[in-house]
This record gives structure tokens, C-alpha cells and sequence, in this order.
């Protein structure tokens, strides 16, 4: 093996061991990782499989071990053979003995010998008796926990939410790895010529059989793109783009977008209102809004304006009844994005999802003295979970007779039931991230 392969695991090892101790976001220390080092084409792709498989199975691979590691270990050593027995388990290309031969030299890199001489013995071990069998676990919400490697309580609550058939399904989609796409930016131009553009550029891209603005990448990362910096498109998820969709909007109208960083549906609500009227962009903290009005320059719009301040405090600032729309896309547990941000599930805890509730509350509580009558009020969030979604919606109809359920309107391809007006998407159902929409209308003219 080459010496740039050997950088390759050492950064993943320090990637995982960044997440696991600071609780660093794996996305964003991978994309810092593969510029710092300059790692390009198959390093890049590498680097990206075996950190996110390595965390995303990290349950699963703790089982695989304990047969093997029969005393404590110093944690960046299990994190090791964490990232070892992964390659090994789910990499077809890459053969045993040259994992184990990279491990090795981590090992006296980091180490000594002494550990090198463990490392080496525990890989062999598994190279030469196998993995255990996860048949073994005769209960079957804990045998899902580990075989997807999702806390057990997570696995209780959406089985006791969905059923074992939608959890099990959810847990296995989410160990995939997610498709890039991409929003069109339709003021500029139209999804066949970004197509063209970027066959051009060496980039494969198909239209989303779900949104008429929407790409998927097939081969090449759209985010390098010169097409992205000239504005071209965005990078959001499929199930993210719905939520503009669902507030019904036309040219002229003012919108309150409650909790908007970094910008993706801002965005989204100002292109489809043709980069007419006003698309009011809230975030709490002031460098979040600066990505916000970063993403609105790339873009090339016009009719956006982002502040920093707390959404439930927006009396303060705003008249009552002054926008006709509302999209209050609230602070959640995130447990729909388990495939783009894996250590998520494992620092999240049950109790989390109560205090968001209710944070959730308040914001919709303040910013619906906004809507003005006959106006939408549009709550969604990135999870998966009854107390955040539905259990909130409700909530709010219960606590506001002045608003009354308003039919979610969706693209074709996504077909509603008559008068719904709220929506779980699951990861499995269209490959997108777990998202809930709902949508509100105030009463009046």
C-alpha cells in the first residue's frame, strides 16, 4: 500500500475519534479533512465510506469485537479495529491482510509494540474464526438494535410509533448512503441546461422523478461544480424541497421564514416567488445568518432579508398579521437525517425529544400572531417522531381555533389523501430524508 492510502485511515481514525469525543458533526470534519489533506477521487471516496461506515455500524462492529477483545483498551485502539473489522466486513475490495497491515503500522505509529502485537492478533483472530452470528440475539427489538446498529430505545419508540415491519425498514435505510440532489434555481434557468452544464463539466446528473426543479447526482459531486458558484442550483434534500411547495405561494407575497439557517428553504421560498416580494429570514445566531445572505448572493436574489434574533421574540419586531406566509421549520431531534449525519443517534437521548417539544411550542405559539387572516402557517421538521410532528400539529389546532387544517399541496408524484394536512415521509419512502410537513390557515378573509 502506497503512503497516501496509510493518510487515508489515519484521518478516518481522527475523524471518528473527533466525533466520538467532542461530538464533532462527521459531515462537516470530513469535507475539512479531504481539503486539508487534498484528497481527491478514490482517497476522497475511501476517506468518505469507511469513517461514515465505520460510525454508522458502530454498534454492529462493537458486537463483531467482543468475542475478540477480551480486556479494556485504550479507546482510539477499539476505534481501530472498529474501522478494521468494517473494512474488512463491508469492503469487497480491499483484502484482509492489507487492512491488517495498515492497522499494524497505525498501531506502532501511534502506540507501541506491544499494542501493534494486540491490534495484529485481534484482526487475525477475526480473519481466521469469522464474525459472530447476529442470529445469536434472540430478541428481536434488540437483535434490529444491533444488526442497524441503532439505540435500543430508538428502535423501541419508532416499533411502538410504526410498527417492527416501517422501523425495520428505517433502520436498514438509513445505513445507505444518501443521493445528492439539488433545487434548480429557476429564476436563472431551466433543469435541462444544469444537466447539460454539467455533463459538460464531467458530472452526471438525472431529473428527480419527484420535483420538476429537483437533480439527482449519479457520478461527480455537484457541490465542486462551476455551475453551483454561478448560482446554477442548490444542494437540499428532495423531501426539504417539499416544505416551499406546501405554502402555496404567488409573486408579491411577504414571508416569514422563523428558523432558517443556512438557508435552503429561504432560498427556495424567494425563487419560487420569482424573486418578488419579501422573504423575511430569521436565525438566532449572527453567523448563521451571514451563510443564510452568503447563500442568497450565490444565488442571485434580490427580495431576501436575514436577522438575527430569536423567533420567539418576534412580537417585538414585526406587526401582528403582517405576512401571508409563515414556515416555521423548528428545532428537532434531526432523526430523519440519520444517513447524512450517523452520530447523531448515538448522542441523542430520549428526554432530548421532550424539551424540543416544547421549544417547538413556542416558536409556533409566537410567530402564528403573524399570519395574516387567510394566511399559512407551515410547520416542518427533519425527524421521525410522533411527540415532534404529529403530536405537536395537533398541540397547536388544540390551543389556536383561529387556524384550522389546511390541505397539504404536494407535486404529482406524491400522491395526498383527500383534506391531509400534514405528511410523515420516512427515508424509505422515496430514498429522501425523514421530514413531517403540516399546514395551518388562519381563519378570515
Amino acid at each position: 500500500m502506497n503512503k497516501h492510502k496509510k493518510n487515508v485511515r489515519e484521518a478516518a481514525l481522527d475523524i471518528i475519534e473527533a466525533v466520538e469525543r467532542n461530538r464533532s458533526y462527521s459531515n462537516l470534519l470530513l469535507n475539512e479533512t479531504i481539503k486539508k489533506h487534498q484528497f481527491t477521487g478514490a482517497d476522497a471516496a475511501l476517506l468518505t465510506e469507511i469513517s461514515y461506515g465505520t460510525i454508522q455500524r458502530k454498534m454492529t462492529l462493537d458486537y463483531y469485537l467482543t468475542p475478540f477483545v477480551k480486556k479494556k483498551v485504550e479507546h482510539w485502539v477499539r476505534l481501530l479495529l472498529r474501522l478494521s473489522v468494517y473494512q474488512m466486513v463491508y469492503l469487497d475490495k480491499i483484502p484482509d491482510r492489507a487492512v491488517i497491515h495498515e492497522a499494524v503500522e497505525i498501531a506502532k505509529r501511534r502506540g507501541h509494540k506491544g499494542i501493534a502485537g494486540l491490534v495484529n492478533g485481534v484482526l487475525r483472530s477475526v480473519q481466521r474464526k469469522g464474525i459472530p452470528s447476529l442470529d445469536e440475539i434472540k430478541d428481536p427489538t434488540v437483535r434490529l438494535s444491533i444488526e442497524t446498529s441503532h439505540p435500543e430505545w430508538l428502535v423501541k419508540r419508532w416499533i411502538d410509533q410504526y410498527g417492527f415491519d416501517q422501523a425495520k425498514n428505517m433502520c436498514e435505510e438509513n445505513l445507505l448512503a444518501p443521493v445528492q440532489t439539488a433545487r434548480v434555481n429557476e429564476t436563472l434557468t431551466n433543469r435541462e441546461h444544469v444537466i447539460e452544464q454539467l455533463k459538460e463539466e464531467g458530472i452526471s446528473a438525472v431529473p428527480s422523478p419527484l420535483l420538476p426543479f429537483g437533480i439527482q447526482a449519479v457520478e461527480g459531486n455537484l457541490a465542486r461544480s462551476k455551475a453551483y458558484k454561478e448560482g446554477l442550483f442548490t444542494i437540499q434534500d428532495e423531501s426539504s424541497m417539499l416544505v416551499a411547495y406546501a405554502l402555496e405561494l404567488e409573486p408579491g407575497q411577504r414571508v416569514l421564514d422563523a428558523c432558517a439557517a443556512p438557508g435552503g428553504k429561504t432560498t427556495h421560498i424567494a425563487e419560487m416567488l420569482d424573486n418578488t416580494g419579501k422573504v423575511i429570514a430569521l436565525d438566532l445566531h449572527p453567523h448563521k445568518v451571514k451563510l443564510i445572505m452568503d447563500q442568497v448572493k450565490r444565488l442571485h436574489l434580490k427580495n431576501v432579508e436575514a436577522k438575527a434574533m430569536d423567533s420567539r421574540k418576534t412580537e417585538d419586531v414585526f406587526e401582528m398579521e403582517s405576512f401571508d406566509r409563515v414556515l416555521v421549520d423548528a428545532p428537532c431531534s434531526g432523526l430523519g437525517v440519520l444517513r447524512r449525519k450517523p452520530d447523531i443517534k448515538y448522542s441523542k437521548a430520549e428526554e432530548d425529544i421532550y424539551a424540543l417539544k416544547s421549544v417547538q411550542m413556542d416558536i409556533l405559539n409566537e410567530t402564528s400572531k403573524l399570519v395574516k387572516k387567510g394566511g399559512l402557517l407551515v410547520f416542518s421538521t427533519c425527524t421521525v417522531d410522533k411527540e415532534e410532528n404529529e403530536e405537536t400539529a395537533a398541540h397547536f389546532l388544540e390551543h389556536h381555533p383561529e387556524f384550522e387544517p389546511n390541505r397539504l399541496r404536494m407535486p404529482e408524484a406524491l400522491p395526498m389523501k383527500d383534506n391531509e394536512y400534514s405528511l410523515q415521509i420516512f427515508p424509505q419512502d422515496f430514498g429522501g430524508d425523514g421530514f413531517f410537513i403540516s399546514s395551518f390557515r388562519k381563519k378570515g378573509s
